[in-house]
């Protein structure tokens, strides 16, 4: 395979609008190719495609995209500006930004703290209770 595989998002006319609003919240982006019909854009060197493909289909929490945070300070930047403008918070780290399309905004070592058994289902207890995550209680947990 010659180039990597990259996700097609499909928007109501509004690809460019969102190419631009994800460009402006994550450093190193840039839109690459700008038609009619598909916007190419890249998000911290990732390659992106959005699609004015009409109302027919809409986003929903089957897809979206995990940002993994070094500190709460990301996690606090990531979540503000994702839910800006008529984004939804929803649970466990979990939102929606304004387009509709689902974020998930989590610690970098999460994976890794809930791989000990012991700790496990504290963390998952401490996880479940909020909507943005808080690192220091899930660390703490």
């Amino acid at each position: 395979m010659s180039s990597p595989i990259y996700p097609c998002l499909w928007f109501d006319g509004n690809a460019k609008s969102a190419a631009e609003f994800y460009c402006s919240v994550f450093k190193n982006s840039k839109i690459t190719t700008d038609t009619p019909m598909v916007v190419m854009f890249e998000v911290n060197g990732y390659k992106l495609m959005g699609l004015n493909g009409g109302p027919h289909f809409q986003f929903n929490e089957a897809v979206s995209l995990v940002v993994n945070c070094d500190s709460q300070e990301e996690i606090d930047y990531y979540w503000e500006k994702l839910t800006s403008d008529g984004g939804e918070e929803s649970m466990c780290g979990w939102l929606k930004d304004k387009f509709g399309f689902s974020w998930q905004i989590i610690p970098s070592g999460l994976g890794e703290l809930m791989s000990d058994p012991g700790r496990a289902q504290r963390i998952m207890a401490e996880v479940m209770q909020m909507k943005k995550l808080d690192m220091g209680k899930i660390m703490s947990a």
